[in-house]
């Protein structure tokens, strides 16, 4: 298990880590805030220890600004703050577990195998087709790390395309997702939606996703 330790206690730092690679975890460890907010951003992080008072910035901080932008890592709180209403605050801004100090060795490894167990049986949120994601939770969309802005009606279509990557879909089919409507139609307006979602998960990038299967509908497709 890939665990991130940011603790800026030499101490604790040093047990932890010795602790959790005995344990069989690969465990990096983030002295202050500043290296830890860059290191929390990491896709391949299984699960995040964090400590709250940190020099340069704060442990809340960091957990914020992980929530805000859609990333999911499981975090753990490890702090000397170990009041109720400092329980809530962590809690709400989106810690999964919260453990004070002094604490004890194998109940913070049960607590870190409870939180990532739950992560994995949680449904989830990110549709990914090749180098394109879509998380329903943030509405985001991006390919390659870059965001791509789109419309309510492409967000639609897009979700529904990934739902069905490698799959043909029909015009009719995407009237029906988008319109609720069993209808064909004698307009261009699915071609529309369509070039111009192409134009934008497409155009900048190397590869095309999107493809037209002539005669039948569309295909989103990673090679």
């Amino acid at each position: 298990m890939q665990t991130l330790v940011i603790e800026d206690d030499e101490v604790i730092g040093k047990s932890l880590k010795k602790g959790l690679e005995e344990a069989g975890h690969v465990c990096i460890w983030a002295k202050d805030g500043r290296s830890g907010q860059e290191l929390a951003f990491d896709s391949r992080l299984d699960v995040i220890v964090l400590d709250l008072m940190l020099p340069d910035v704060s442990g809340i901080t960091i957990l914020k600004q992980l929530r805000d932008r859609g990333v999911r890592t499981p975090v753990l709180i490890l702090t000397a703050l170990g009041t109720v209403d400092e329980r809530v605050a962590g809690l709400e801004a989106g810690a999964d577990d919260y453990l004070v100090k002094p604490f004890s060795f194998p109940e913070l490894q049960a607590r870190l195998t409870a939180i990532t167990r739950r992560s994995r049986q949680a449904p989830t949120h990110v549709l990914q087709v090749g180098p394109l994601d879509l998380d329903l939770s943030t509405r985001r969309v991006t390919r390659e790390s870059q965001e791509i802005d789109l419309t309510p009606t492409e967000f639609s279509l897009l979700e529904f395309m990934m739902r069905h990557a490698g799959q043909v879909v029909t015009r009719k089919m995407l009237c029906e997702h988008l319109w609720e409507a069993d209808w064909e139609g004698v307009t261009n307006v699915v071609e529309v939606h369509v070039s111009r979602l192409r134009g934008k998960i497409d155009k900048d990038f190397g590869t095309p996703l999107m493809q037209t299967i002539r005669g039948r509908g569309y295909m989103l497709k990673a090679e």
